[in-house]
């Protein structure tokens, strides 16, 4: 464990169960996806009270399993929760198939796996072992799955004033609670780590 934490590309997921020498092969980055999957799921039901709007776990959910997993494992992973939703799991807040994610929460779906994408990339790069990193990285993903979310929800409407008015302002606060707890997480975890090597 020494050498994989003192090594900057290493993720969290591989500090903590090292795909090399690992008894289960291939079939780990498998159980750490599903696993992340589940994690979606359930994050995705959880409804947390906050102002304006109720607050869900699924973004916090997203952007702490992109930058724990990694760009690859952590892209395999939206993937197969998306994948999950498609064929009618019910996997996401509301509703499930292709039909509901075409819909106007679309975007946001499409965010999801370009954010953990993102901050699987800058995970393999340290960002995830300090909280002023962290935080940059954080707002950045987060951003993006907004990006995303308001930009199809702005086509969906055909409005973007009533776009950011549904889609943007009523999940601000909540959005930076998230981010908060999650640049707390990321550098806790391997600060316990880097205790537990010695």
């Amino acid at each position: 464990m020494r050498a994989m934490i003192a090594t900057a590309d290493t993720t969290l997921a591989n500090a903590v169960w090292p795909a090399q020498g690992s008894r289960l092969g291939i079939l780990r980055p498998a159980i750490l996806a599903i696993v992340g999957s589940i994690l979606l799921a359930v994050s995705a039901k959880i409804n947390v009270p906050m102002w304006p709007v109720p607050m869900t776990m699924q973004t916090f959910a997203v952007t702490v399993i992109g930058m724990a997993y990694g760009w690859r494992l952590g892209g395999a992973t939206l993937l197969l929760y998306l994948a999950e939703g498609a064929v009618g799991l019910p996997v996401f807040a509301t509703g499930s198939g292709l039909v509901y994610m075409t819909g106007p929460t679309g975007g946001y779906l499409v965010g999801f796996l370009i954010a953990a994408l993102f901050l699987g990339w800058t995970a393999e790069r340290g960002w995830d072992r300090t909280p002023v990193h962290t935080a940059v990285a954080m707002i950045l993903g987060t951003a993006l799955i907004f990006l995303f979310g308001v930009g199809w929800l702005a086509v969906f409407l055909g409005n973007l004033d009533k776009a950011m008015a549904s889609g943007f302002y009523p999940f601000v606060v909540g959005g930076f609670v998230k981010v908060a707890l999650a640049t707390l997480l990321m550098p806790s975890c391997w600060m316990l780590l880097r205790r537990f090597e010695r």
